[in-house]
């Protein structure tokens, strides 16, 4: 038996080790073997950058570099079927015998297709438009997308200054540029308007992931060329959504770092079926605890895309949606809990949440008249929904317009209550333009225009109250409702007055239809109308000599006040609109190794909204216009590649941004009956200006495979109010994050890629954001003045750490 079960034994162990040697001869026939070559375009022989080369059914490829290069190794001997793929161009497919002495070059055809860039185009700058501006593509935004929200995605960019309220860059988060906050920074989507008509604002927390779905986008600094939805008062956000693929594809992206964050994405296209038409898919998850006590974010989105792409027609429908659920931490830390409890959330119910949701439609038409004509135009529909909710401790039960509650032969005017406060909006309409570009190339003119509606209604309902009272559940307690009706047409041209010599304008005239009804949350009635006509030219030139580009430009842009300018304000006394004249000049230059681009600015506003302190009749803080205000700075910012392996690349922008002359109010409590203390400031600071912000960024690559980067951000002191006062402000702080990245193409992947992010790595206590307040008490010398200063603290250090697999 014994000798039995060894010669059983036996005969499996050599049966084990023949498969090992043949296993092993396998392995060593795939190491042996390495592919290398170039691509280039078939007419002009330029290189082309992030070409797709794939041998098939042994599921290795590669990703042409810079100069067009491609090498793939670990193939077998004998027979591969080599596909080249690049969009724009025919997919090329060879059958290669290996081993292959030398370097293989592969020259791709373009396709006639129509470019989806046009899209865009209406909206964006050129390399000879005279603006300010900066472009961000998929491969930048990738390298950056681990989850957070968009503007922490661009904070390296110039004169960029970004926050975040839960702290950790996911759920409520914002941008200022050049110091001007969400409300004065236009953001299209694809052309469409995307801020919010009301209040101007964009809320990235409604569109989780959606740099997963962006193929790039383009910031303007100043007015810009801006044509759709709100002004632009002092930058704009264009973005691209995703454009076609020509192959099948398929990607995940996992992640998780610290505060129990973690995302889960899925990406999936079908490439080009029939030569004409395509689909494209994400769906996404992203969760986190907050760096604040209970600040959690529980979003969700997708994006789908199907289009239909034509020699001479583009025809695209484009669904998004996101939802959110966030726990509130917008009160902010008292500073008194700087040093001492940081993470600490003023919210202690279990339910103070935010809740929203926001559907997006765009059917999206471009196409080719003839050599020298294009047209492009689209349809949108955006819904959104939600509410937040809110503990109110011993509330009044006048302010929900109840009635006081008695119980026996006591009078009861206060009790707790929960409310939820309600938006359920509609936005639609259309954006259009038509481009034509003269024979001989001088003439590039654009004629365009759109007319968008919002619906919006606004409630608020009663969903608990501990003593009730003649109460039902869901008691609106205020509801009102406002249409606004947003109109504009425009007309650009480029001229090219001679060789390297540019000409731009730029006339819109924008016509705006705003009216509301009802009772506010204030329990005001708020019934009233506005009207306005806005003209806003532009006109600059560009001068290209070598590598160098010079321009300059003057640029108007008027803007009205927002929904909480009418309603908070007494109707009789809306405020003016908003004026500003823009000048920017500066020099583009890309040469070789190295790129840089300086600008100068001045931005003059007549009539800047601020607050002041000034209360309305209820006790609310309104905004007032202030004559005259302006910002001028100085922006640099450019890369310069040392070696293969080392790329140093930094912005810095130096500003003075100030109020020539405004009214503080400040309540004053010391007296019986209640008043408002008025001081007359000159020249101060305009608040959340930083004077200088800056960010370098270091990238080493000790192999082809690895990429080591450090980033620097510093953000100087910044003032929470207009008064330049010392003990009102943001201290400045300087930040430095790591990010590791490796990529490896194993069998039956294109690529797999790991990216760890350890974001604040010196564990620097910094607060980008915040508020403040005075008021007077009773005191020693008759009254004493209180200022209370609240903050939105930064995570400290932290991580992110994500794998992404394409198919």
């Amino acid at each position: 038996m014994f000798h039995s079960m060894t010669r059983k034994g036996f005969k499996q162990m050599k049966k084990l080790l023949m498969s090992w040697m043949a296993f092993t001869l396998t392995i060593s026939a795939w190491a042996q073997q390495s592919l290398s070559g170039k691509v280039l375009d078939a007419k002009s022989s330029e290189p082309l950058v992030g070409a797709s080369v794939w041998t098939e059914k042994t599921g290795r490829g590669a990703i042409t570099d810079g100069e067009g290069n491609f090498t793939i190794s670990k193939l077998p001997t004998g027979e591969v079927d080599l596909r080249v793929s690049y969009l724009g161009y025919e997919t090329f497919r060879q059958s290669v015998t290996l081993p292959y002495s030398g370097n293989l070059e592969i020259r791709l055809s373009g396709k006639d297709f129509l470019s989806e860039e046009f899209i865009v185009s209406a909206t964006r700058a050129s390399e000879n438009t005279p603006t300010t501006f900066k472009t961000i593509d998929k491969e930048e935004l990738a390298k950056r997308n681990l989850g957070q929200d968009i503007p922490i995605l661009l904070n390296f960019t110039p004169s960029v200054v970004t926050h975040s309220d839960a702290g950790a860059g996911i759920g409520y988060t914002g941008l200022r540029i050049r110091g001007t906050d969400q409300t004065r920074i236009n953001v299209t989507v694809n052309g469409i308007p995307l801020n919010d008509a009301e209040s101007h604002g964009v809320f990235w927390v409604n569109m989780p992931d959606f740099a997963s779905s962006v193929d790039n986008v383009q910031i303007q600094r100043g007015v810009g060329t801006s044509t759709n939805g709100a002004a632009t008062f002092g930058a704009s956000l264009n973005f691209q959504t995703d454009t076609r693929q020509e192959e099948a594809y398929a990607q995940v992206d996992n992640g998780f770092g610290s505060f129990n964050t973690w995302r889960h994405t899925v990406k999936a296209g079908t490439g080009l079926l029939n030569n004409r038409f395509a689909v494209d898919a994400r769906l996404s998850k992203i969760t986190t605890d907050g760096y604040v006590d209970r600040a959690f974010s529980d979003l969700g989105s997708y994006f789908l895309s199907g289009g239909y792409y034509g020699e001479n027609h583009v025809v695209k429908l484009n669904v998004f949606s996101g939802k959110e659920q966030t726990y509130q931490s917008w009160y902010g830390l008292p500073e008194a809990l700087l040093e001492t409890d940081r993470t600490n959330n003023f919210y202690t119910y279990d339910n103070e949440t935010d809740n929203y949701q926001q559907d997006h439609y765009q059917l999206i038409y471009t196409g080719k008249i003839g050599s020298n004509w294009k047209t492009n135009l689209a349809l949108h529909y955006t819904y959104g929904r939600g509410y937040y909710e809110q503990f109110r401790e011993n509330d009044r039960f006048s302010r929900y317009a109840l009635p006081n509650v008695i119980i026996g032969g006591d009078t009861i005017t206060r009790t707790d209550i929960i409310r939820r406060r309600w938006l359920d909006n509609d936005f639609f309409g259309f954006v259009g333009s038509v481009n034509y570009v003269s024979d001989d190339g001088k003439w590039d003119v654009i004629l365009g225009g759109g007319a968008n509606r919002y619906d919006g209604d606004h409630f608020g309902e009663i969903i608990w109250a501990r003593i009730a009272g003649d109460t039902d559940i869901r008691d609106r307690y205020y509801d009102n409702n406002a249409v606004k009706d947003d109109r504009n047409i425009y007309a650009k041209a480029n001229y090219e007055l001679k060789p390297g010599l540019n000409l731009f304008g730029d006339l819109q005239v924008r016509g705006i239809n705003y009216t509301f009804f009802g009772v506010n949350d204030d329990l005001r009635i708020v019934d009233g109308q506005e009207d306005y006509t806005f003209f806003n030219p532009k006109f600059g030139f560009s001068y290209e000599k070598g590598n160098q580009t010079w321009y300059a430009s003057y640029a108007v842009a008027n803007r009205e006040p927002t929904r909480a300018d009418f309603t908070d304000n007494p109707i009789t006394e809306v405020p003016r609109p908003e004026r500003l004249n823009n000048i920017e000049a500066g020099v583009r230059s890309r040469a070789g190794n190295f790129t840089y681009n300086a600008n100068f600015y001045y931005m003059d506003y007549k009539d800047q909204l601020i607050l002041t302190g000034q209360i309305n009749n209820v006790g609310a803080y309104i905004r007032e216009n202030v004559a005259s205000s302006y910002r001028a700075g100085i922006e640099l910012d450019g890369a310069y590649q040392v070696s293969k392996k080392w790329t140093l690349g930094g912005n810095i922008a130096f500003s003075q941004n100030k109020i020539a002359e405004f009214t503080e109010y400040i309540d004053d409590y010391s007296v019986e009956d209640f008043q408002q203390v008025e001081n007359t400031y000159t020249n101060t600071d305009i608040a959340f200006s930083p004077n200088v912000v800056g960010s370098a960024i270091i990238e080493y690559h000790p192999t082809k495979n690895l990429s080591l980067n450090w980033l620097s951000k510093y953000v100087g002191q910044q003032y929470l109010d207009n008064t330049s006062n010392e003990n009102r402000t943001l201290d400045a702080f300087f930040t430095n994050d790591l990010r590791i990245s490796y990529t490896a193409q194993p069998r039956f992947f294109k690529s797999l890629e790991v990216n760890l992010l350890i974001n604040n790595i010196f564990n620097e206590l910094y607060e980008p954001n915040g508020y403040t307040f005075s008021y007077f008490v009773p005191g020693n010398s008759g009254r004493e003045l209180i200022t209370e200063n609240f903050y939105y603290p930064q995570a400290g250090t932290n991580f992110l750490l994500g794998v992404s697999m394409k198919f």
